[in-house]
């Protein structure tokens, strides 16, 4: 629904209830009335759930209304009752409408709790966030609802129907597309590289087609009543005709064209200008084309955001085996550039809005030079593929500039007469987004889907403005240049100092999955920094981001896989950024999925990290609900701490035991045994037992797995001689290490029966697993006998006790390790030298160290409780027994009281948040290391 739709939407509405108040009589109609007229929700009767029963101390209550998709209860009450004063209740109690939402809150599934509550007598709506409990209400008179709408977006943002089918409809038309591409292409004679690229510009003229017939840029169905008069064998030749006849301004065409060929508009754009190879037409692609593409589909309501995406992966060949069909969200783009600068903008409008002035004048002018102000930003996408992101922003401002032409309408009937009949509205437009995309095929995506979303937009402005504006034909777009972003000089797209703001969604290619030149790209633009082979793709983009935005205004946001703020590559790819180019991070996403719409569907872990050089004060870090905190500053480890880096080290910062990695075989599995093995071996040679071990890594030790190895340290030769098993063993180890590209490796062929490197103790150890599932509040750590050989997919800690147990299964280190370690998808990647090593240990007093270490014992003990259970069922959040989870938040707050991690709150003292750990952690590693370094 155009905002121009709703705003008409919301008055009838107010004018149907202006003298309405009983709650019996209208109470579901009122929000059935709203939801489904003003908010176009389709079958707002499954949407709404009336009724909703609640236990509450034994008995049943009913809530009035309850949105399930996002969360809403509503209580409604009838027009004379006063929503601030306490009722008394069917059970006695004396609340008011507000304090009989909570209390229904307190009593529903945790599943089902309410993010917002309203309460309404239907001249009153008020506003409460369960977020902020102890916050005032807010208060929207229903007289001021046209223009107080927005304030009540939350009762269907989640579940946006209209966007849902968008997104519905462009996929489905992207299915038509691959149709399409495929009838196509078997009718050109062989594939070359000229023809692919033929067939990718005649594909996106096809469509541009199809959608100017559906969407009013043509005459209804032009295309199809044209085109369905030629044969199969005159196909080509009409298509042809028609592209030319496209390109060509009417005062310039052939004298007595054919009338219908004729009636259709000139585009221009350079759409229909290149000269392309067309195949031959058979009857199957015709009627691909005609009956199910164009008779048989209605593009008009296709999102260009959604559709280019779709589009280009559509005819991707590569992506389409991949599985196709992939598109960033709406939602998730908006989770970019609303706070780098739509909802600045969105504000700054509300405040021109809600503002009282003398004159009406005064108001107008100031709505004038708002739309100017938008109407000069511009926007540079570096990886913009099918051009989404601009796509969407350009619809966002264009919206927004609606909004004020529709303010500027409302004011005064005139006002779109002030300027003459020359006058032209729109003032937004697509030359104000650049963009930089390697893959030419994508580049024409862009501009086609640039184009319907500024025809879609100008449609919605002549409904305000109520005349009709011209769309074609379209004007030459050359903003989007295609190139290799990393090759190219980004001031020449566009110069620093005409533009605003960067973001995207640059390449998600890891350092290990990069090609020879991608790699030798990358490391050519970060210069000499430390561990450069090591920086994901997308690093190379922040260097040239940062190149740009130095000394500007400009600000810059960009998705990027997570692992840029995670273990090494954080100081890797950011300390040379702040030092450089004075950067700092103004908001922040933490990890989240960034799913995509395709067929074999892997969501990758992304975060969004906003930068600029210029000053700031206001530091955003969001979170899973959409809100966000203020921070003081954020790290690039995305938390509110001070500015540090934790870099590789090879011994502790601190007085502490060292812990190494376990005992990596390097055998190529020949020294590895499993039960079967044993078996096997042991019916044959029964007298290596004593030379077979456990053999425990991460996922033995956490899902109590057998695994047993050949632990051959104090084998004579006479017995290894002596066992067919071992020699044919021993030789295929020294085989696999003398054919090693690692010299290490090949070093140690000439003593295949031992491992390669060897960390057994000689007691009890601690043993920690290298990986662990992000799902677990602590990582299964524990001690482990010397005669169980621990593998390099662990770390030990040879001389490890009690207390330090106790400290590392804390949650204080827990929340350390959370912030540094590295990740394997989401899984922690546990290591000596970036987290044990780094890790800043308090100096406890005997008494406190004495309290840590009977908490750690106790753990242990209730592990031992539970013989029969791995630790992956002992710390699965859904089964952990009750005994060790109190073991666990005992051994916390012992931890906690040494580090001194308490804090006094309205006079009462509490444990610091896991945040604040972190932050006091990062300090006390502050002190540490530069304690160390002078």
């Amino acid at each position: 629904m155009s905002d121009f739709k709703q705003d008409k939407e919301a008055k009838e509405f107010v004018k149907r209830w202006a003298d309405r108040s009983s709650e019996k009589e209208f109470s579901q109609k009122f929000w059935i009335d709203l939801l489904s007229n003003v908010y176009g929700v389709e079958q707002v009767t499954e949407y709404l759930e009336f009724e909703k029963p609640v236990i509450i101390d034994g008995n049943t209550k009913f809530i009035d209304v309850y949105i399930p998709s996002t969360k809403v209860i509503i209580e409604q009450k009838s027009g004379d009752k006063d929503l601030t004063k306490a009722q008394k209740q069917s059970d006695g109690a004396l609340l008011s409408p507000m304090g009989q939402m909570k209390r229904y809150a307190d009593n529903m599934k945790f599943s089902e709790r309410p993010r917002w509550g309203i309460s309404c007598n239907f001249h009153d709506i008020m506003i409460f966030d369960f977020e902020y409990p102890n916050s005032e209400p807010e208060l929207i008179k229903l007289a001021d609802l046209p223009k107080e709408l927005h304030r009540l977006d939350f009762l269907v943002k989640k579940e946006n129907v209209r966007t849902q089918r968008e997104v519905e409809i462009s996929i489905a038309a992207g299915a038509i597309v691959g149709k399409i591409y495929d009838a196509l292409k078997k009718n050109y004679k062989e594939e070359t590289e000229e023809t692919l690229k033929s067939l990718n510009i005649l594909c996106v003229r096809l469509i541009f087609c199809l959608y100017a017939e559906d969407s009013g840029i043509f005459s209804k169905d032009q295309f199809y009543y044209y085109m369905k008069t030629f044969p199969e064998t005159k196909f080509r030749s009409a298509l042809k005709e028609l592209f030319a006849v496209l390109n060509t301004p009417l005062e310039e065409r052939e004298y007595g064209l054919e009338e219908d060929l004729n009636a259709f508009p000139y585009v221009n754009g350079g759409l229909f200008a290149e000269e392309i190879e067309l195949p031959k037409f058979d009857v199957e692609t015709v009627t691909v084309i005609l009956e199910e593409a164009s008779i048989g589909f209605n593009w008009k309501h296709i999102s260009p955001t959604i559709f280019g995406a779709v589009f280009e992966s559509t005819l991707s060949t590569k992506l389409r085996r991949a599985g196709g069909m992939h598109y960033t969200s709406i939602e998730n783009i908006h989770k970019v550039i609303d706070p780098l600068f739509l909802d600045e903008l969105n504000d700054e409008f509300n405040t021109i809005i809600s503002k009282k002035y003398n004159r009406i004048s005064e108001k107008k002018e100031k709505l004038r030079v708002f739309q100017d102000k938008i109407a000069s930003l511009t926007f540079l996408d570096p990886a913009c593929g099918s051009g989404n992101f601009l796509t969407e922003t350009f619809i966002s401002l264009r919206k927004l500039e609606n909004k004020i032409l529709l303010a500027l309408y409302t004011e005064s009937a005139s006002a779109m007469l002030d300027f003459g009949d020359e006058f032209t509205p729109v003032k937004v437009n697509i030359h104000q987004f650049y963009g930089i995309e390697i893959n030419d095929f994508a580049v024409s995506v862009a501009k086609t889907a640039l184009w319907i979303a500024e025809y879609q937009m100008l449609e919605e402005t002549q409904s305000i403005v109520n005349r009709s504006l011209d769309f074609l034909p379209l004007k030459s777009y050359s903003n989007i240049v295609e190139g290799n972003a990393l090759r190219i000089d980004w001031k020449d797209v566009i110069a620093p100092e005409k533009l605003n703001y960067i973001m995207g969604n640059p390449p998600f290619i890891g350092a290990s999955m990069m090609t020879t030149i991608q790699k030798s790209e990358a490391v050519n633009i970060y210069g000499k920094i430390k561990l450069s082979n090591s920086i994901d793709y997308v690093g190379a983009w922040y260097f040239k981001a940062s190149q740009i935005l130095c000394d500007t205004q400009i600000k810059c946001a960009f998705v990027s896989t997570n692992s840029i703020t995670q273990g090494e590559q954080v100081s890797a790819l950011w300390k040379p950024l702040y030092d450089r180019y004075n950067i700092h991070i103004d908001f922040a996403w933490p990890t989240f999925k960034w799913d995509s719409e395709s067929i074999g569907k892997a969501a990758v872990h992304v975060v969004i990290i906003s930068f600029s050089c210029t000053p700031n004060n206001l530091f955003k870090l969001y979170n899973s609900n959409n809100s966000y905190s203020i921070c003081q500053n954020i790290t690039p480890y995305l938390i509110d701490a001070p500015l540090v880096f934790i870099e590789s080290k090879s011994k502790p910062i601190c007085n502490v035991p060292k812990m190494c990695l376990g005992n990596k075989p390097a055998d190529g599995g020949n020294l590895i045994l499993t039960e079967d093995d044993v078996k096997n071996i042991l019916d044959k040679e029964p007298n290596l037992k004593k030379y077979i071990y456990q053999y425990l890594g991460a996922t033995e030790y956490i899902n109590k797995k057998i695994r047993y190895c050949f632990w051959l340290k104090d084998i004579t030769p006479q017995e290894i001689r002596k066992s067919n098993e071992l020699t044919k063993r021993l030789h295929a180890v020294k085989e696999m290490r003398e054919n090693s590209s690692a010299k290490p490796t090949r070093e140690k062929a000439n003593q295949p029966h031992l491992f390669f490197f060897i960390s057994q103790p000689k007691n009890n150890y601690i043993l920690v697993p290298s990986t662990s599932s992000e799902n677990r509040k602590y990582i299964p750590i524990g001690f482990v006998p010397p005669e169980i050989i621990a593998s390099n997919s662990a770390t030990i800690i040879p001389d490890g006790d009690i207390y330090n147990f106790g400290v590392l299964t804390s949650n204080v280190h827990m929340e350390w390790m959370r912030t540094v370690a590295g990740r394997l998808e989401m899984r922690y990647r546990y290591s000596n030298s970036i987290v044990y090593n780094n890790f800043p240990w308090c100096t406890p007093t005997e008494q406190q160290k004495a309290k840590i270490e009977k908490t750690a014992q106790a753990i242990l003990n209730a592990r031992a409780l539970y013989p029969n259970s791995s630790l992956a069922d002992l710390y699965d959040e859904l089964t952990m027994p009750p005994e060790l989870r109190k073991a666990h938040q005992a051994n916390d707050k012992a931890v906690m009281e040494a580090y001194g991690f308490i804090k006094k709150v309205d006079g009462k003292a509490t444990w610091y948040s896991p945040s604040e750990c972190v932050s006091a952690l990062m300090k006390m590693y502050q002190e540490l290391t530069s304690k160390e370094n002078k």
